[in-house]
This record gives C-alpha cells, sequence and structure tokens, in this order.
C-alpha cells in the first residue's frame, strides 16, 4: 500500500537506528498469540520488551500479503510517536520478522474493566482514560492514519493502573487509502456503522469511509469506561451491529452529566461528518474536567495534564500479547526462560 506521498510503503524500509540484531534478543515465556504471530515476553540489551514474530504463511500469497502488512506497521510505529501509543523499540525482518516493543505490565482496558465490576470507574478516572485515549487518535489521525479497531482489547494500562495506551495496528491504514473492507475489519461491536455497512456490499463494491469511524468506536469505548457495562447488553457481535448500522440503536445516554451526554451522542451520530474531530473531543473532554474536579488537586491531574510524550505500539495478537508475565512463573522458570536466545525460540515455534 503506497500513500500519495509515499510515507508508508509495502516494501520494509527502515532506519537503522530501528534495526534489532536479533543476537541481542533474548526470548522468555509466550504471552500471546494470533492468527499470524506470537508474542513472548523478553529482554534486549538489557530492556524488558514484547517480541512478536510473525509467521510467513506457507503460500506466496500469504507471504505476499504478511510482508506487505509487517512492512506497514513497522513503518507507521517507527515515525508515529506519542506518550499514549504503545513505545516502538525496533525490528528486523530475517531470519523471521520480528517486531519489538515496549513491555508493558498493567494489562488491557477490558479485564481491568472487567476485575472492577460490578464497581464502576470514578467519572474523573473514567473521563482522564478517555481523554489517553482520545490524545492518541488526535495524533494518529494528524498522520492521516485510520486505527480501524478502537475497543478496550486494544487499550492497555501502564503498571500504575494511571495511563492508557493505545495498541494494535494491525488494522490501521492511510486515510488516503480506499480498500474493500473485511469481515475482520474492527470488531463488530464497536465498529461504525458505515464499516459494518461496507462488509455487506456485494463483492467487489467499495463504500468509502473516513477517519470518523474512529471516532464513533471511541464513544463506544466512553460508554463503557463511565457505565462499566457492555455496551449493547443482550445483543451478540452481529446483532449489536446490525442495530447501530441499519436501526440506527445507539446504548442509552441518559443519566450521565449532560456534557459527557453532549459527547457520546455527538461523537456516535448516524453522518459520519457530524462527528467531531479528535482534537475536540480533546478540548470537551479538558473542559469537562475543569469543571467537574473537586476543590483542590485532583490525584490524575498531573497525569491529565502532563506534557510528556513519550513513543509506543504493536499488532495483531492484539492487547493481552502485550500483557506482562504471569505472577505465579517459579524464579527459577524465569531464569530458565531468559537464558534463552532468539534463534532457540525460532527453531521450536517454526
Amino acid at each position: 500500500m503506497d500513500s500519495e506521498n509515499g510515507f508508508y510503503s509495502d516494501e520494509f524500509h527502515l532506519d537503522s537506528k530501528w534495526l534489532i540484531d536479533p543476537k541481542n534478543l533474548f526470548v522468555g515465556p509466550r504471552i500471546g498469540e494470533g492468527g499470524h504471530a506470537k508474542v513472548y515476553e523478553g529482554k534486549y540489551k538489557n530492556q524488558n520488551v514484547a517480541i512478536k514474530i510473525v509467521h510467513r504463511g506457507e503460500t506466496d500469497e500469504e507471504i505476499a500479503k504478511r510482508e506487505s502488512r509487517f512492512a506497514r506497521e513497522v513503518a507507521m510505529l517507527s515515525r508515529v510517536q506519542h506518550k499514549n501509543l504503545v513505545k516502538f523499540i525496533g525490528a528486523c525482518k530475517e531470519p523471521v520478522m520480528v517486531v519489538v516493543t515496549e513491555l508493558l505490565a498493567g494489562g488491557s482496558l477490558r479485564k481491568y474493566l472487567m476485575s472492577l465490576r460490578p464497581k464502576s470507574l470514578d467519572t474523573c478516572v473514567a473521563v482522564g482514560f478517555a481523554l489517553d485515549i482520545a490524545r492518541a487518535m488526535e495524533c494518529l489521525h494528524s498522520h492521516g492514519i485510520i486505527h480501524r479497531d478502537l475497543k478496550p482489547d486494544n487499550l492497555i494500562l501502564t503498571a500504575d493502573l494511571k495511563t492508557v495506551k493505545l495498541v494494535d495496528f494491525g488494522l490501521a491504514r492511510e486515510e488516503t487509502v480506499t480498500e474493500m473492507m473485511t469481515a475482520e475489519t474492527g470488531t463488530y461491536r464497536w465498529m461504525a456503522p458505515e464499516l459494518y455497512s461496507t462488509v455487506t456490499l456485494r463483492q467487489g463494491e467499495k463504500k468509502h469511509y473516513n477517519h470518523k469511524v474512529d471516532v464513533y468506536s471511541f464513544a463506544i469505548v466512553l460508554w463503557e469506561l463511565l457505565h462499566n457495562r457492555v455496551p449493547f447488553e443482550g445483543m451478540s457481535n452481529l446483532q449489536a451491529a446490525y442495530a447501530a448500522a441499519f436501526k440506527n440503536v445507539r446504548p442509552s445516554a441518559e443519566n450521565l452529566p449532560e456534557d459527557l451526554a453532549l459527547i457520546l451522542t455527538s461523537c456516535w451520530k448516524e453522518d459520519p461528518n457530524a462527528r467531531p474531530n479528535f482534537s475536540q473531543i480533546v478540548q470537551m473532554l479538558l473542559h469537562y474536567l475543569s469543571t467537574a474536579a473537586p476543590a483542590g488537586p485532583p490525584a490524575i491531574a498531573s497525569r491529565l495534564f502532563s506534557s510528556e510524550n513519550r513513543v509506543f505500539t504493536p499488532d495483531s495478537p492484539g492487547t493481552s500479547s502485550l500483557m506482562a508475565i504471569r505472577d505465579d512463573e517459579t524464579p527459577k522458570a524465569k531464569l530458565e526462560n531468559k537464558s534463552k536466545g532468539f534463534f532457540f525460540c525460532f527453531n521450536q515455534c517454526y
């Protein structure tokens, strides 16, 4: 996929500062697995990292498709940097495609919310997490990138559970590129109606969409943060998507502060062009926090208004692939795992 300016191409070209020498990778336990990749906890130059090893595929068509996807992902990760995107450490293509990222210990937002149920987050904390997400998306959109798979599984927390970071660029695309959507694009429950209706088109037909698909998904995530309930309860994923796309059904925005209800209802409007952009959403969230925060400096203020700018992100196995090592693993097992070199893992896994 080449953009109009050639910024992200399907060919693997990476600045030397991002090239990983596989001899310096030490692979530990497997912590995630997807259809085309496995992710391991590991070490790179004494740094704890997540190591994703991408399986090339069996057929020439599979190999070409996965190599192109790998090249696009690495290009995005190496050039887009933000404190709410997971840090990219580096990559290599030989002897196998590898993406190395920062290892985070907080776990996915989905699992964190599940651990709190039936309780909900404090509203200001929920909005603070939403602000993290909105800032990450504002950064992506400013680079012309549509994420297309924004959901709690693809948002992870730092070890202190105070910051949310966006991961999984496996479905991300440049906005200048139009392609036929497939059923795997996004997850139905959080998917914008215009994406789902595209999936239902007859083979060969195309439907245009833009970055506002991410705004709709953000609204569903924000609703989930505020209520700590699964959106479209009682419906299957497909039923939820059908209801949203063809019956204009949305979760209830009742019993919420007026400002937050307005953010939700504007972000999930049926007309994508009527939805705000993420720069506007960031300002709306900041306005709410400035008026809703209790007297005195809130505990989360330093996080919400910090200007620090780290860099960060990975792909397809999703958020669970970046979660830290299990606490129940024995010290001996940890030592044995950390002694395994990259080529040992490669030989064992493929």
